[in-house]
Protein backbone atom coordinates (compact mmCIF):
# COMPACT_ATOMS: atom_id res chain seq x y z
CA UNK A 1 0.00 0.00 0.00
CA UNK A 2 1.73 3.73 -0.79
CA UNK A 3 1.43 5.60 2.11
CA UNK A 4 -0.36 8.98 1.24
CA UNK A 5 1.80 12.23 1.36
CA UNK A 6 2.15 14.22 4.59
CA UNK A 7 0.84 17.73 5.13
CA UNK A 8 4.24 18.67 4.57
CA UNK A 9 4.51 17.49 1.35
CA UNK A 10 1.04 18.27 0.10
CA UNK A 11 1.83 22.09 1.16
CA UNK A 12 5.31 21.63 -1.20
CA UNK A 13 3.46 20.35 -4.09
CA UNK A 14 0.67 23.18 -3.85
CA UNK A 15 3.54 26.23 -3.67
CA UNK A 16 5.14 24.19 -6.36
CA UNK A 17 2.38 24.44 -8.86
CA UNK A 18 1.47 27.85 -7.80
CA UNK A 19 5.28 28.40 -8.77
CA UNK A 20 4.69 26.98 -12.04
CA UNK A 21 1.62 28.55 -12.97
CA UNK A 22 2.89 31.96 -11.79
CA UNK A 23 6.32 31.35 -13.61
CA UNK A 24 4.41 30.10 -17.24
CA UNK A 25 1.48 33.02 -17.55
CA UNK A 26 0.26 34.00 -21.26
CA UNK A 27 2.37 35.94 -22.99
CA UNK A 28 1.23 38.99 -24.59
CA UNK A 29 2.83 41.45 -27.10
CA UNK A 30 4.52 44.44 -26.17
CA UNK A 31 2.49 47.28 -26.42
CA UNK A 32 3.95 50.74 -26.08
CA UNK A 33 3.10 54.18 -25.62
CA UNK A 34 0.57 56.59 -27.54
CA UNK A 35 3.28 58.81 -29.00
CA UNK A 36 2.14 59.76 -32.32
CA UNK A 37 -1.29 60.32 -33.79
CA UNK A 38 -2.69 57.21 -35.83
CA UNK A 39 -1.97 57.79 -39.82
CA UNK A 40 -2.19 55.87 -43.00
CA UNK A 41 -1.17 55.66 -46.17
CA UNK A 42 -2.27 53.26 -49.34
CA UNK A 43 0.00 50.34 -47.96
CA UNK A 44 0.06 50.45 -44.37
CA UNK A 45 -1.84 51.83 -41.02
CA UNK A 46 0.48 53.35 -38.60
CA UNK A 47 -1.22 53.03 -34.96
CA UNK A 48 -0.73 55.40 -32.20
CA UNK A 49 2.27 53.92 -30.22
CA UNK A 50 4.06 53.45 -33.61
CA UNK A 51 3.47 49.63 -34.79
CA UNK A 52 3.45 49.69 -38.86
CA UNK A 53 0.27 47.41 -40.04
CA UNK A 54 0.00 46.04 -43.38
CA UNK A 55 -2.93 47.24 -45.68
CA UNK A 56 -4.66 46.27 -48.01
CA UNK A 57 -7.12 48.90 -50.21
CA UNK A 58 -9.61 48.09 -53.19
CA UNK A 59 -10.91 51.04 -55.03
CA UNK A 60 -13.67 51.43 -57.78
CA UNK A 61 -12.19 51.90 -61.31
CA UNK A 62 -14.79 52.67 -63.38
CA UNK A 63 -14.05 55.89 -65.74
CA UNK A 64 -18.09 55.84 -66.80
CA UNK A 65 -19.74 54.95 -63.54
CA UNK A 66 -21.78 56.91 -61.06
CA UNK A 67 -19.20 55.89 -58.46
CA UNK A 68 -15.23 56.26 -58.67
CA UNK A 69 -11.97 56.31 -56.73
CA UNK A 70 -12.97 59.68 -55.16
CA UNK A 71 -16.44 59.24 -55.12
CA UNK A 72 -17.24 55.77 -53.74
CA UNK A 73 -20.49 54.81 -52.91
CA UNK A 74 -19.73 53.70 -48.91
CA UNK A 75 -17.06 52.67 -47.55
CA UNK A 76 -16.01 49.19 -45.80
CA UNK A 77 -13.19 48.24 -42.97
CA UNK A 78 -12.91 44.75 -42.90
CA UNK A 79 -11.58 42.67 -40.07
CA UNK A 80 -9.70 39.27 -40.72
CA UNK A 81 -10.40 36.05 -38.89
CA UNK A 82 -8.24 33.66 -36.41
CA UNK A 83 -4.61 33.07 -38.12
CA UNK A 84 -5.68 34.75 -41.37
CA UNK A 85 -4.91 38.48 -42.71
CA UNK A 86 -6.60 40.97 -44.98
CA UNK A 87 -5.66 39.20 -48.12
CA UNK A 88 -9.17 37.73 -47.01
CA UNK A 89 -11.22 39.88 -48.57
CA UNK A 90 -9.57 39.71 -51.91
CA UNK A 91 -12.54 38.83 -53.53
CA UNK A 92 -15.29 40.39 -51.44
CA UNK A 93 -13.08 43.44 -52.08
CA UNK A 94 -12.60 43.33 -55.69
CA UNK A 95 -16.59 42.45 -56.15
CA UNK A 96 -17.56 45.66 -53.74
CA UNK A 97 -15.34 47.84 -56.13
CA UNK A 98 -16.86 46.80 -59.01
CA UNK A 99 -20.19 47.99 -57.15
CA UNK A 100 -18.28 51.65 -56.32
CA UNK A 101 -17.63 50.72 -52.45
CA UNK A 102 -14.20 50.86 -51.72
CA UNK A 103 -12.64 48.37 -49.28
CA UNK A 104 -10.27 48.70 -46.42
CA UNK A 105 -8.40 45.75 -44.84
CA UNK A 106 -5.12 45.08 -42.50
CA UNK A 107 -3.50 42.67 -40.79
CA UNK A 108 -4.47 42.70 -37.11
CA UNK A 109 -1.47 42.57 -34.63
CA UNK A 110 0.13 39.31 -34.87
CA UNK A 111 -1.06 38.12 -37.60
CA UNK A 112 0.03 37.92 -41.40
CA UNK A 113 2.79 40.46 -41.85
CA UNK A 114 2.20 42.28 -38.49
CA UNK A 115 4.58 42.43 -36.22
CA UNK A 116 5.18 40.11 -33.03
CA UNK A 117 3.84 37.29 -35.21
CA UNK A 118 1.96 34.20 -33.60
CA UNK A 119 1.80 36.78 -30.42
CA UNK A 120 -1.41 37.92 -28.83
CA UNK A 121 -2.13 41.54 -28.64
CA UNK A 122 -5.22 41.70 -26.37
CA UNK A 123 -9.10 42.45 -27.25
CA UNK A 124 -8.55 45.96 -25.91
CA UNK A 125 -5.79 46.46 -28.26
CA UNK A 126 -7.64 44.88 -31.27
CA UNK A 127 -10.55 47.26 -31.23
CA UNK A 128 -8.42 50.41 -30.18
CA UNK A 129 -7.30 49.48 -33.19
CA UNK A 130 -9.92 49.35 -35.58
CA UNK A 131 -11.14 52.55 -33.95
CA UNK A 132 -8.56 54.77 -34.47
CA UNK A 133 -8.77 53.16 -38.61
CA UNK A 134 -12.38 53.95 -38.43
CA UNK A 135 -11.95 57.46 -37.32
CA UNK A 136 -8.91 58.19 -40.26
CA UNK A 137 -11.62 56.33 -42.53
CA UNK A 138 -14.06 58.59 -41.31
CA UNK A 139 -11.87 62.10 -41.92
CA UNK A 140 -10.99 60.75 -44.91
CA UNK A 141 -14.28 60.27 -46.65
CA UNK A 142 -16.32 62.67 -44.58
CA UNK A 143 -19.95 62.30 -46.70
CA UNK A 144 -19.74 58.78 -47.73
CA UNK A 145 -21.94 56.08 -45.62
CA UNK A 146 -18.74 53.68 -43.26
CA UNK A 147 -19.40 50.56 -42.81
CA UNK A 148 -17.09 47.67 -40.55
CA UNK A 149 -17.17 44.13 -41.85
CA UNK A 150 -15.81 41.31 -38.98
CA UNK A 151 -14.86 38.26 -40.25
CA UNK A 152 -14.99 35.39 -37.73
CA UNK A 153 -12.93 36.78 -35.08
CA UNK A 154 -13.17 40.31 -36.75
CA UNK A 155 -17.02 39.73 -35.35
CA UNK A 156 -16.06 39.41 -32.43
CA UNK A 157 -13.40 42.35 -32.59
CA UNK A 158 -16.38 44.03 -34.17
CA UNK A 159 -19.08 43.28 -31.27
CA UNK A 160 -16.24 44.86 -28.48
CA UNK A 161 -15.77 47.77 -30.44
CA UNK A 162 -18.96 49.02 -30.97
CA UNK A 163 -20.45 48.40 -27.38
CA UNK A 164 -18.54 51.15 -26.52
CA UNK A 165 -19.18 54.88 -27.35
CA UNK A 166 -18.12 55.42 -31.48
CA UNK A 167 -15.84 58.67 -32.03
CA UNK A 168 -17.39 58.70 -35.61
CA UNK A 169 -20.80 57.89 -37.10
CA UNK A 170 -21.49 53.99 -37.90
CA UNK A 171 -23.61 53.04 -40.42
CA UNK A 172 -23.65 49.40 -39.97
CA UNK A 173 -21.48 46.50 -39.46
CA UNK A 174 -21.76 43.17 -40.74
CA UNK A 175 -20.87 39.72 -38.81
CA UNK A 176 -19.64 37.20 -40.77
CA UNK A 177 -20.12 33.62 -38.60
CA UNK A 178 -18.64 36.16 -35.46
CA UNK A 179 -16.76 34.06 -33.22
CA UNK A 180 -18.36 34.34 -29.70
CA UNK A 181 -17.33 30.46 -29.11
CA UNK A 182 -17.28 32.04 -25.27
CA UNK A 183 -16.72 30.07 -22.00
CA UNK A 184 -20.89 30.96 -21.14
CA UNK A 185 -21.48 27.90 -23.81
CA UNK A 186 -18.21 26.53 -23.74
CA UNK A 187 -17.75 22.63 -22.50
CA UNK A 188 -16.69 23.05 -18.62
CA UNK A 189 -14.07 21.00 -19.14
CA UNK A 190 -12.61 22.61 -21.97
CA UNK A 191 -12.52 25.96 -20.45
CA UNK A 192 -10.41 24.81 -17.78
CA UNK A 193 -8.13 22.32 -19.59
CA UNK A 194 -7.56 26.05 -21.72
CA UNK A 195 -6.87 27.52 -18.22
CA UNK A 196 -4.61 25.24 -16.66
CA UNK A 197 -2.31 24.19 -20.48
CA UNK A 198 -2.40 28.56 -21.11
CA UNK A 199 -1.09 29.04 -17.21
CA UNK A 200 1.19 25.95 -17.29
CA UNK A 201 2.53 25.49 -20.84
CA UNK A 202 1.67 28.65 -22.86
CA UNK A 203 4.19 28.02 -25.92
CA UNK A 204 3.48 24.93 -26.61
CA UNK A 205 1.54 24.74 -30.19
CA UNK A 206 -1.48 23.36 -32.06
CA UNK A 207 -2.15 22.60 -35.49
CA UNK A 208 -5.79 21.55 -35.21
CA UNK A 209 -5.26 19.44 -38.24
CA UNK A 210 -6.92 16.03 -35.74
CA UNK A 211 -9.80 17.83 -35.31
CA UNK A 212 -11.09 17.69 -39.37
CA UNK A 213 -13.00 20.39 -39.35
CA UNK A 214 -14.02 21.61 -42.68
CA UNK A 215 -14.08 25.74 -43.16
CA UNK A 216 -15.56 25.47 -47.01
CA UNK A 217 -16.72 23.67 -49.50
CA UNK A 218 -13.94 25.91 -51.83
CA UNK A 219 -11.32 22.90 -51.93
CA UNK A 220 -9.01 24.58 -54.14
CA UNK A 221 -9.21 27.87 -51.90
CA UNK A 222 -8.53 25.85 -49.22
CA UNK A 223 -5.15 24.08 -50.20
CA UNK A 224 -4.01 27.31 -51.82
CA UNK A 225 -4.37 28.73 -48.19
CA UNK A 226 -2.65 25.69 -47.03
CA UNK A 227 0.39 26.65 -48.73
CA UNK A 228 0.58 30.31 -47.85
CA UNK A 229 2.75 31.39 -45.88
CA UNK A 230 1.20 34.38 -44.60
CA UNK A 231 -1.15 31.56 -42.69
CA UNK A 232 -0.65 30.73 -39.45
CA UNK A 233 -1.03 27.16 -38.51
CA UNK A 234 0.75 26.00 -35.71
CA UNK A 235 -1.28 28.52 -32.74
CA UNK A 236 0.44 29.18 -29.53
CA UNK A 237 -1.80 28.29 -26.45
CA UNK A 238 -1.94 31.51 -24.95
CA UNK A 239 -3.20 32.69 -28.26
CA UNK A 240 -5.78 30.30 -28.46
CA UNK A 241 -6.63 31.31 -24.89
CA UNK A 242 -6.47 35.16 -25.61
CA UNK A 243 -8.93 34.27 -28.83
CA UNK A 244 -11.36 33.13 -26.38
CA UNK A 245 -10.81 35.87 -23.98
CA UNK A 246 -11.91 37.79 -27.12
CA UNK A 247 -15.22 35.81 -27.70
CA UNK A 248 -16.11 36.10 -24.27
CA UNK A 249 -15.82 39.95 -24.32
CA UNK A 250 -17.90 39.93 -27.68
CA UNK A 251 -20.74 37.89 -26.44
CA UNK A 252 -20.96 39.85 -23.34
CA UNK A 253 -20.63 42.90 -25.71
CA UNK A 254 -24.12 42.20 -27.88
CA UNK A 255 -26.75 43.41 -25.79
CA UNK A 256 -24.79 46.72 -25.66
CA UNK A 257 -24.65 47.11 -29.44
CA UNK A 258 -26.74 49.94 -30.95
CA UNK A 259 -25.35 50.32 -34.88
CA UNK A 260 -27.79 47.98 -37.10
CA UNK A 261 -25.94 44.50 -37.46
CA UNK A 262 -26.58 41.93 -40.19
CA UNK A 263 -25.30 38.61 -39.21
CA UNK A 264 -24.59 35.89 -41.39
CA UNK A 265 -24.04 32.03 -40.58
CA UNK A 266 -23.83 28.65 -42.47
CA UNK A 267 -25.57 25.46 -41.68
CA UNK A 268 -22.84 23.85 -42.04
CA UNK A 269 -20.38 25.65 -39.93
CA UNK A 270 -18.11 23.13 -38.25
CA UNK A 271 -16.07 26.24 -36.41
CA UNK A 272 -18.63 28.36 -34.44
CA UNK A 273 -21.00 25.99 -32.67
CA UNK A 274 -25.12 26.36 -33.22
CA UNK A 275 -24.99 26.92 -29.14
CA UNK A 276 -23.09 29.69 -29.80
CA UNK A 277 -24.61 31.43 -32.30
CA UNK A 278 -27.66 30.57 -30.64
CA UNK A 279 -26.64 32.89 -27.69
CA UNK A 280 -25.55 35.66 -29.79
CA UNK A 281 -29.12 35.86 -31.54
CA UNK A 282 -30.67 35.83 -28.14
CA UNK A 283 -28.37 38.57 -26.80
CA UNK A 284 -29.17 40.62 -30.34
CA UNK A 285 -32.76 40.24 -29.55
CA UNK A 286 -33.56 43.85 -31.69
CA UNK A 287 -35.38 44.43 -34.50
CA UNK A 288 -32.95 46.42 -35.89
CA UNK A 289 -30.52 43.56 -36.19
CA UNK A 290 -30.26 41.20 -39.29
CA UNK A 291 -30.00 37.74 -39.48
CA UNK A 292 -29.60 35.19 -42.38
CA UNK A 293 -28.67 31.75 -42.31
CA UNK A 294 -26.87 30.35 -45.52
CA UNK A 295 -28.12 26.60 -45.03
CA UNK A 296 -25.82 24.98 -47.40
CA UNK A 297 -22.70 27.57 -46.10
CA UNK A 298 -19.81 26.71 -44.39
CA UNK A 299 -17.32 28.90 -41.98
CA UNK A 300 -15.79 30.88 -44.58
CA UNK A 301 -18.89 32.15 -46.30
CA UNK A 302 -16.99 34.79 -47.90
CA UNK A 303 -14.99 32.28 -49.63
CA UNK A 304 -17.94 29.50 -50.23
CA UNK A 305 -18.51 28.46 -53.78
CA UNK A 306 -21.18 30.04 -53.48
CA UNK A 307 -19.83 33.66 -51.84
CA UNK A 308 -21.11 35.75 -54.82
CA UNK A 309 -24.63 35.12 -53.04
CA UNK A 310 -23.34 35.96 -49.49
CA UNK A 311 -21.89 39.18 -51.69
CA UNK A 312 -25.35 40.51 -53.22
CA UNK A 313 -27.13 40.04 -49.67
CA UNK A 314 -24.15 42.64 -48.26
CA UNK A 315 -24.98 45.00 -51.44
CA UNK A 316 -28.86 45.00 -50.77
CA UNK A 317 -28.31 45.72 -47.28
CA UNK A 318 -26.27 48.72 -47.88
CA UNK A 319 -28.68 49.78 -50.73
CA UNK A 320 -31.67 49.30 -48.62
CA UNK A 321 -30.29 51.55 -45.37
CA UNK A 322 -28.84 54.19 -47.68
CA UNK A 323 -32.21 54.37 -49.13
CA UNK A 324 -33.90 53.98 -45.73
CA UNK A 325 -35.62 50.97 -46.73
CA UNK A 326 -35.64 47.44 -44.46
CA UNK A 327 -36.01 45.03 -47.81
CA UNK A 328 -35.82 41.76 -47.86
CA UNK A 329 -32.19 39.89 -48.31
CA UNK A 330 -31.99 38.85 -52.27
CA UNK A 331 -31.25 35.19 -51.30
CA UNK A 332 -33.85 34.88 -49.03
CA UNK A 333 -31.71 33.52 -46.35
CA UNK A 334 -32.97 36.12 -44.25
CA UNK A 335 -37.16 34.99 -44.42
CA UNK A 336 -38.12 32.80 -41.32
CA UNK A 337 -34.81 32.63 -40.23
CA UNK A 338 -35.43 32.44 -36.62
CA UNK A 339 -37.58 29.32 -37.76
CA UNK A 340 -35.05 28.01 -39.77
CA UNK A 341 -32.74 28.66 -36.69
CA UNK A 342 -34.58 27.10 -34.29
CA UNK A 343 -34.68 23.57 -36.40
CA UNK A 344 -31.43 23.95 -37.47
CA UNK A 345 -30.13 23.72 -33.87
CA UNK A 346 -32.68 21.35 -32.76
CA UNK A 347 -30.57 18.96 -35.55
CA UNK A 348 -26.88 20.10 -34.01
CA UNK A 349 -28.39 19.18 -30.70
Amino acid sequence: MIPRPGPAIRLAGLLFTAFLISACTPTRQPIGESLSTPSLNETHFITADEITLPLRVWRPEGMYRQWGPDNPRAVILALHGFNDYSHAFERPGAYFADQGIITYAFDQRGFGQAPHRGLWAGADIMADDARALLTLLAARWPNVPLYLLGDSMGGAVTLTLLAAPMPVEISGAILIAPAVWGRKVMNPLQSATLWLAAHTLPWMTLTGRHLKIQASDNIPMLMALSQDPLMIRETRIDTIYGLVDLMDAGLSSAPWVETPLLVFYGGEDQVIPKKSMAALVEALADNKHRFALYEGGYHMLLRDLGAQIVYEDILAWIAGRQAGQNLPLPSGADRDVLERWEKARAQDD
